[in-house]
């Protein structure tokens, strides 16, 4: 990215003339200018935050939160990406600060396994919050006679695009219930991709996870008719147990046009997390402006209503940047063991 070589060499710059200066110029106080980023960590003068498709939750909430970040007078930039897995890539490399992600793909991240496997762990890779639920949601047309994820054997379903969370999601689901994608007629596709193959009858199901409701399905449901698949108890047991960063979470009738029941299946925290290298008073300051301005937040994505203080830190297995973590102690909020 032209941008980011642009932005490596300001910063390399900025360090040599800090250097230079050090010896004789102070900053407010007494403190000689330098001495803070000699201490702490990185204060960046823009952050980037990294997001996902334009049309999507996290871009919108990205740009929501870069907007009210200037209230704390910290200069952000929202970044369309690919969304979980490119944008914990873009986090590694430095080429963003911010990022949104699954807390599942966090986790493959940390230990450098499933996609993560090839390039590596993300060490560099700390979490400001969880966020609200991006549930899993197994879509059959609504005169579907598939009832359970044991039903799905031998049909074409859709398991999400290749490399996604999407993918792992349906592969873990699948494999509590004694299937591998062996077992079924496999196709790898985007929602919108997904949404037309049930839209023509070229799929019998389709695994799509995303905050709730996914417009994707609602159109759908507004058009041809859609039924999501709930999951037993047993199972779901099963899979929080070998995959801790599941939990049971209910559907409720009517999110979708014909649903007249609730649906109960699992869902993932989406998480906001930060590079480890930034500044703890800096992440602090983000961590509280957000937190302080999730009504500002609401106006711009209903999403934002599942934001709460007290599941903060719910739902994920890595490590809390110390400066989220000095505002969640302020708060009496402590990371479940």
């Amino acid at each position: 990215m032209v941008w980011k070589r642009f932005r490596s060499v300001m910063a390399l710059l900025a360090l040599v003339l800090a250097v230079a200066g050090c010896g004789s110029a102070t900053q407010p106080g007494g403190n000689e200018q330098g001495a803070d980023q000699a201490q702490g960590g990185e204060t960046p003068d823009q952050l980037y935050i990294a997001t996902g498709g334009t049309a999507g939750t996290y871009y919108a909430l990205g740009g929501g939160i870069a907007k009210i970040l200037e209230k704390a007078g910290v200069k952000a930039t929202a970044q369309t990406t690919g969304a979980s897995v490119e944008n914990l890539r873009l986090l590694k490399d430095g080429q963003v600060d911010i990022a949104f992600t699954q807390a599942d793909i966090a986790d493959y991240a940390a230990k450098g396994t499933e996609m993560f496997q090839e390039g590596g762990a993300v060490q560099n890779m700390k979490t400001i919050a969880a966020l609200y639920p991006e549930t899993v949601q197994i879509v059959v047309p609504a005169d579907s006679p598939v009832k359970s994820v044991a039903d799905l054997k031998g049909k074409r379903v859709s398991v999400g695009a290749p490399g996604s969370g999407t993918e792992l999601n349906a592969k873990q689901i699948l494999e509590v219930y004694g299937l591998t994608f062996d077992d079924l007629k496999v196709q790898r596709l985007s929602f919108a991709e997904s949404s037309s193959g049930l839209q023509d009858g070229t799929l019998d199901a389709a695994f799509v996870t995303a905050g709730t409701p996914t417009s994707a399905v609602s159109e759908l449901a507004a058009t041809k008719g859609v039924r999501i698949v709930s999951l037993d108890d047993e199972h779901i047991q099963k899979l929080s147990a070998t995959y801790p960063f599941y939990f049971e979470q209910v559907i409720p009738a009517g999110t979708y046009k014909g649903q007249d029941q609730d649906v109960k299946t699992v869902a993932v925290k989406s998480m906001l997390v930060v590079r480890a290298e930034l500044d703890d008073q800096l992440v602090y300051s983000i961590t509280k402006t957000l937190f302080d301005n999730l009504q500002e937040l609401e106006t711009v994505h209903a999403k934002a209503k599942e934001i709460k203080l007290e599941d903060a830190l719910k739902g994920f297995t890595i490590d809390v940047h110390p400066g989220a973590a000095k505002y969640f102690e302020e708060k009496g909020i402590r990371k479940e063991q």
